[in-house]
């Protein structure tokens, strides 16, 4: 090992600092505001997790300010992702790996984010099951959530699991880290918030809202079905006042935690799934979002016959975030590439899309890769001459030619997505 034995206040090894920055390697990330990135750590160990080990397993470290990046959000909005620098993703990896082996034996079987073997995937399907069971759906939207997670009840929730000195030392530390800003100026927490983009957030995230939201609904409602990935929380109900009812219910649960619940965007859905059965009234809403998918009443094919479902499929919004991804690559301009090059770049970022959105209903996928298919479309047209004057049909033609020959050059050609 590179660092030497000392005797230490803190129960952290050495073993675990390595661990953690094996972690915080593969996941990638850029560098925080003292600019030293992943590469210049794993290049100079000793200068850089030598001195971490030594300051955590003493009690003496304290994190910088977390660097402020905004991303687009789509809708013409940013959402604030916190960039810890990259020895500070380490010390919450360690934190986190402890944290989590403690608390997520205690969580419920409901909640699927950021927890080890849960995924989005089986949310989503039990989302599809319990929609096919119950006439209602109460999609909640909390306001800000990260962004106003109380820090006094935050800790009350990481007390409530472990007693560990260390663990609550540096968690109340990182809460309190100061934020910088794009503009280069440094905020203050004041009290609240939790940074998207760090290690620690997302477990504390759901230790917060399992105290909050899980074990409350369980005890006041044990007959309730709902499904929680991090803040996306969808509750099922067999009538319209029985919704109703919860829905006031877990305002006032939020009011009290000092949460909001997002009027504009929570709402109180009908599961349409059978022509005859309908509610006495017509139902505001028959459909919404969850994890990326669009679940509404679809013809779907059981048993050989064909009836309505209400089931899920990529939603528009993350079609339309695909497509701006897509066109800020200007894949049309690539020219300098041969197409099978093309291919390869854009191989990793399609078989991403595929295994998450192909999961469910993948047919509703043309729509995507029929833009994509015109892109490259449009790339011949660049690429050749004799295509330039002409109508973009006749390189349309020419691309489904060559995927013809070569139907495995692109990622969504080989499941049958051809131009």
């Amino acid at each position: 090992m590179i660092f030497e034995n000392e005797q230490k206040t803190q129960p952290i090894t050495k073993l675990q600092i390595m661990e953690a920055f094996k972690r915080v390697k593969a996941n990638g990330g850029s560098a925080g505001v003292d600019h030293i990135s992943i590469e210049q750590v794993d290049g100079n160990k000793r200068k850089y997790l030598y001195p971490l080990w030594n300051r955590m397993a003493s009690g003496s470290y304290f994190p910088k300010a977390v660097r402020q990046t905004l991303i687009p959000k789509g809708e013409g909005k940013t959402r604030a992702l916190g960039i810890p620098t990259v020895t500070d993703r380490v010390a919450q990896q360690v934190i986190a790996t402890e944290l989590e082996s403690i608390v997520d034996k205690t969580f419920s079987s409901n909640s699927f984010g950021y927890r080890p073997d849960k995924s989005a995937h089986e949310a989503v399907e039990q989302c599809r099951i319990n929609c096919m069971k119950y006439s209602w759906v109460i999609d909640i939207d909390i306001k800000g959530f990260f962004d106003n997670i109380d820090h006094e009840l935050l800790m009350k929730a990481v007390q409530w699991h472990t007693d560990r000195k260390h663990i609550l030392l540096y968690c109340k530390r990182w809460l309190e880290a100061p934020i910088q800003l794009p503009d280069g100026s440094v905020r203050q927490t004041e009290g609240k918030g939790t940074p998207q983009g760090g290690v620690i957030s997302p477990v504390l995230a759901n230790i917060f809202l399992d105290v909050v939201f899980d074990k409350w609904i369980e005890k006041r409602n044990p007959e309730v079905v709902y499904e929680r990935y991090a803040d996306d929380i969808v509750v099922h109900c067999h009538h319209i006042k029985e919704a109703l009812r919860l829905l006031e219910a877990i305002k006032e649960r939020f009011k009290a935690c000092k949460l909001e619940v997002n009027r504009s965007k929570t709402k109180i859905v009908y599961c349409r799934r059978n022509q005859k059965k309908q509610p006495p009234f017509k139902a505001r809403y028959q459909k919404f979002d969850f994890l990326g998918f669009t679940f509404k009443p679809r013809i779907s094919k059981e048993y050989g016959k064909l009836i309505l479902g209400f089931t899920p499929a990529i939603s528009q919004k993350s079609i339309a975030r695909i497509n701006d991804e897509l066109r800020k690559l200007k894949i049309h301009r690539w020219t300098y590439f041969s197409l099978s090059r093309v291919g390869e770049l854009l191989k990793s970022k399609i078989r991403g899309w595929l295994n998450y959105y192909s999961k469910f209903r993948r047919s509703e996928l043309r729509h995507l890769f029929r833009d994509l298919n015109r892109r490259l479309a449009r790339w011949v047209s660049n690429k050749y001459r004799r295509f330039r004057r002409r109508h973009w049909y006749f390189a349309y033609k020419h691309l489904q030619g060559i995927a013809k020959l070569y139907p495995y050059m692109f990622e969504h050609w080989k499941v049958g997505f051809m131009p």
